[in-house]
């Protein structure tokens, strides 16, 4: 278990806090003229980046050698999106002061999909890819 947090630690407490920032209420919060039309579904976009970025490092350093296979990749996607999936399944019986949209689902995967292509780029570039 220790090993496991010592490279997945970033990914749990940034799980978390996406969590908490897409379950609590924000009042009037979100009215404030600070934020755009579309800001909700760029913070979606934006949470679902960093959270595969950091969830592909931690298995990425757990390795020796360190690559990343196409099993890594499609678990690493599959497991974002159920995640967008069930905080958007929670809004919409638990949370009810949120609301469930499917753009928000989308703009998960969207950030999840550019998490992961940045992650293939990055891992290209510098030669750890799988060959």
């Amino acid at each position: 278990m220790k090993l496991f947090l010592k490279y997945h630690g970033l990914t749990i407490l940034w799980a978390l806090f996406v969590f908490t920032m897409c379950a609590v209420d924000l009042g009037d919060a979100g009215k404030s003229p600070m934020f755009f039309p579309g800001f909700d579904k760029l913070t979606h976009t934006g949470f679902f980046f960093t959270l595969v970025v950091l969830f592909c490092n931690g298995l990425i350093r757990q390795q020796k050698p360190r690559r990343f296979s196409y099993k890594q990749i499609v678990l690493v996607t599959i497991v974002a999106i159920f995640f967008g999936g069930l905080i958007e399944i929670l809004q919409l019986t638990i949370f009810t002061w949120r609301s469930a949209e499917w753009d928000d689902l989308f703009a998960d995967t969207l950030g999840t999909c550019m998490g992961m292509f940045a992650i293939l780029v990055t891992l290209g570039a510098t030669g750890y890819g799988k060959k």
